[in-house]
């Protein structure tokens, strides 16, 4: 007997043979046989001493050879010395506070899910069984880890942690979402004879309720101007009924609209608000709560966001000034937020200019002189001596990639813009031209827009406060009589609209493209009669549309800018468990771009958690750095830039929507619960008392005794010594000359 002080276990062995009725008559008789034939030879030597021992070593490997004939085992049980343990698990996540417990039950206060297994969690429930077992509570996803349920991990923690371990009891509402599948650990228990009891509690159904699911704000508004909020709502009561949502700002203002609510569905709808003055506004949305509710703790929600005083540079870049130039430039000009400059290569003029205080001498020549423009609008302009060069071209597509500006591409009759093909600007098109088109097509008729699914919903071509009356303000817009040569839109752009007659073999020819590059947005338009749309409406549709392109293209989601720093998310609408993507532009104090630099963000969570991503360069010349990471939960998130070389330190923040893993109000899953109890081949103890777990748990019976079986038979090294005094029998043979 030996004692395994590792195992905590006493270790006994013993000899067992798997010998049968033939097996021991064939080694009765090999013995026999041998001794005599032994016995013979040693007597027809003349009792000679060698010959004696030659004879004897005969005999032992013979029965050396009998002996492992009976398949000699030797067989090792290990018996624990210390008192079985059982893990009791109970769930102290988020969503075990719904209350639920007593649905079923009149006149009963409902309880919560985690008061449910309280008793469980006490010491004294398990003091009768302190003399046969070794009871261990262990609450799980509790404090920091409340926001995720990971059984799985519970599990694996209990089998790991307690050698000794006979059972686990589980109390849970079986909603798991991190973390590996928990049968996966199930199965493992199940080989190791460690059965899983199962409480599960909480309601199967959920609770009737009315929850404000989403309410999605921008990160950035401009004072004076309708901000529109989408939300949505979703019902578990039985029936439709009408509520009036609430939208409260910090400055005291209300907006209130009545929305008719879907029994057992999801409503969506978006209210107006105009903020007055500039400034950090928070926002709360409240949805009433319904009689029949019985959680009023997902009524609300609560988001940041920024209020500015719009001023935005744009840069119009035109040949000819043709009709669309012109009403283009009169629109932008009148809007209170735009600041406007324009550039005329007007093949009739003896210098590049114009006449209004409003006209550049020349294009923008440097990094820095660019990039104070937002959006670059560029007509019927290509690549020529008298118009753009390669390197203006490739500054260009540094503004947009590297920069986050904005690029407008409206080619007109006289084909200048299908020269910017050739250049590094070919990478932002949205479309393919027709080179053997060059002028485009005309038509005596006029032609029209048709909206496709995307356009439909995109707030870029949003005339009209509803989709259907969207979609009658496109249907009778005055039509254009020229559009540009284009064959496709390329692979990854969005189409907005296209011909409502005219295509080819790739379908309707695209005339509203937009697409992403780099940092940056893009849009083409494929016709110049838009400042069309004023017959009879005048302003209403041309400024419309025109604005909402020029913000939409300018404004970049959670931007955050100092003197020598700039911070905007890549990500539109950063929602939590998705990688949100950082970009920063840094400049030395000089004012040149920074390059080769250590550029930092410090991310501050909601609950104060905090992680630092390091920044990597991207574009040296425009000192363009990004970084990433995955919010893991909503709310608002503080970002800190910092560059070593220059000390500079920006700060922002960063609104991330989106709904915790762990929600109160959700049904439970029990039969998460039951599978975990079947695998493992344990129980499911529901709707029992607490005195009845515990006589569950004092029943579970002793697993087998774990036994070792050692095959000396079949083990090599005995095989080798047998081989090896045969050998030595062989030479004895010889060297006493009966060989």
């Amino acid at each position: 007997m030996t004692h395994d002080t590792g195992r905590s276990s006493v270790t006994e062995s013993a000899f067992s043979f798997q010998e049968t009725t033939w097996t021991l008559a064939l080694s009765l008789l090999a013995i026999v046989a041998v001794c005599l034939l032994a016995w013979i030879s040693w007597r027809q030597s003349g009792f000679r001493r060698s010959i004696g021992a030659l004879e004897l070593l005969r005999v032992a490997l013979v029965c050396a050879a009998v002996f492992l004939l009976n398949q000699p085992e030797r067989v090792q049980q290990f018996v624990p010395t210390q008192k079985p343990t059982v893990v009791v698990l109970g769930d102290q996540s988020q969503s075990m506070t719904t209350r639920d417990i007593g649905l079923d039950e009149r006149g009963q206060v409902l309880q919560s899910r985690t008061e449910s297994i309280a008793p469980l969690m006490d010491d004294q429930t398990w003091q009768s069984l302190e003399n046969e077992l070794d009871v261990v509570i262990t609450p799980f996803a509790a404090g920091d880890d409340g926001d995720r349920s990971d059984l799985h991990g519970a599990l694996a923690a209990a089998r790991k942690e307690h050698p000794n371990l006979r059972a686990v009891l589980l109390a849970s509402d079986g909603d798991w979402n991190s973390g590996s599948p928990p049968v996966e650990m199930a199965m493992r228990m199940r080989l190791q004879q460690i059965p899983i009891f199962g409480v599960p509690v909480g309601a199967p159904t959920r609770l009737p309720d009315v929850e404000l699911l989403s309410f999605d704000t921008p990160s950035n508004g401009v004072v004076g101007k309708n901000v529109r909020i989408p939300f949505t709502i979703e019902s578990a009561l039985p029936r439709d009924h009408v509520a009036v949502v609430t939208l409260e700002a910090t400055d005291g203002s209300k907006v209130t609209q009545e929305v008719r609510i879907s029994a057992m569905g999801r409503t969506s709808d978006a209210m107006m608000w105009k903020p007055d003055n500039v400034g950090d506004y928070t926002l709360t949305m409240k949805v009433p709560p319904h009689g029949e509710e019985l959680n009023l703790e997902n009524n609300e929600k609560t988001t940041p966001i920024k209020i500015e005083q719009e001023r935005l540079r744009v840069l119009v870049v035109e040949t000819l000034p043709r009709w669309e130039y012109r009403y283009l430039r009169n629109a932008l000009s009148r809007d209170p937020g735009v600041e406007v400059s324009c550039l005329l290569f007007h093949p009739g003029l003896s210098k590049v200019g114009g006449g209004n205080r409003d006209y550049i001498q020349s294009f923008p020549d440097t990094l820095k002189e660019l990039s104070e423009y937002d959006v670059v609008f560029l007509g019927d302009v290509g690549v020529d001596e008298d118009q753009l060069t390669e390197e203006q071209c490739r500054l260009l597509k540094g503004l947009v990639e590297q920069h986050a500006g904005g690029l407008v591409f409206m080619p007109g009759w006289m084909g200048h813009a299908l020269t910017l093909a050739d250049t590094p600007l070919d990478d932002l098109l949205p479309v393919v031209y027709d080179r053997a088109q060059v002028n485009g097509w005309g038509s005596r008729q006029p032609s029209h827009f048709a909206l496709t699914e995307l356009g439909r919903r995109s707030l870029l071509t949003k005339l009209a406060d509803t989709q259907d009356d969207n979609m009658q303000v496109w249907e009778n817009l005055p039509g254009f009589q020229w559009h540009a040569p284009v064959i496709r839109a390329k692979a990854g752009t969005s189409v907005l609209a296209v011909h409502q007659e005219a295509s080819n073999e790739y379908g309707r020819i695209p005339l509203l493209v937009t697409r992403t590059f780099g940092a940056g947005k893009v849009l083409f338009m494929g016709t110049d009669g838009a400042w069309r749309w004023r017959r009879g409406v005048e302003d209403k549709y041309h400024y419309r549309f025109w604005g909402q392109v020029v913000r939409w293209m300018a404004y970049q989601p959670n931007e955050v800018a100092g003197q020598f720093m700039r911070l905007y998310s890549a990500t539109e609408n950063p929602q939590v468990r998705q990688t949100v993507g950082l970009k920063a532009n840094v400049m030395e104090k000089s004012g040149e771009p920074l390059s080769n630099g250590t550029v930092t963000a410090r991310i501050v969570a909601p609950s104060g958690r905090t992680e630092t991503v390091r920044m990597r360069g991207t574009n040296d010349e425009w000192g363009a750095f990004a970084g990433a990471f995955t919010p893991t939960e909503p709310g608002e998130y503080k970002v800190t830039l910092r560059c070593e070389e220059t000390k500079q330190v920006l700060e922002g923040n960063l609104f991330v929507q989106g709904a915790a893993l762990e929600q109160t109000g959700k049904p439970a899953r029990p039969e998460v619960i039951e599978e975990l109890a079947r695998v493992s081949r344990g129980r499911v103890l529901k709707d029992v008392s607490v005195q009845e777990i515990v006589a569950a748990i004092g029943q579970v019976p002793e697993p087998a005794k774990q036994l070792r079986r050692v095959q000396l038979w079949s083990n090599p090294w005995i095989a080798a010594l047998l081989i090896g005094f045969l050998g030595l029998f062989w030479a004895g043979r010889k060297m006493v000359g009966l060989i």
